[in-house]
């Protein structure tokens, strides 16, 4: 398995092909972006939970919000990005109930932006606790 390290920077890569595509995205391209922006957050998660050691992880097929909600147990400052894995899921849900009319102006674009911010804050967190390098 590759060190938390690489795996960030490999999902780092992932984000900036996504980005790279932006400014000509449509919102037909929602699905597919979203589906990335998803799995990148997941797998963020995912890794960060693996290097702490303190919690079962998760298998890779397992919902965003499952995924989330072992990494906030026994430790709610985790719940600072709730809120965005719960927006990821909205647009999710919003596509599957046939609701493009449910959904905030170029929605592929606030998918891909938000799997941004969400790849920030846990690599910040893992710098702050030297579980990467600076």
């Amino acid at each position: 398995m590759d060190s938390l390290a690489q795996r960030y920077e490999r999902l780092d890569a992932d984000l900036l092909a996504l980005e790279s595509e932006l400014a000509a995205t449509r919102i037909d391209d929602l699905p597919r972006l979203l589906a990335s922006s998803i799995a990148i957050v997941t797998e963020l998660m995912r890794a960060y939970i693996a290097a702490e050691g303190g919690k079962p992880v998760p298998e890779p097929d397992t919902d965003i919000l499952d995924v989330w909600k072992i990494l906030v147990k026994g430790d709610p400052t985790w719940n600072a990005v709730r809120d965005n894995c719960r927006e990821l899921v909205y647009y999710r849900n919003c596509l599957a109930e046939n609701r493009a009319d449910a959904l905030p102006a170029a929605p592929q674009k606030m998918a891909v932006r938000t799997a941004r911010h969400i790849y920030l804050y846990i690599r910040t967190r893992c710098l702050r606790e030297g579980r990467l390098p600076a």
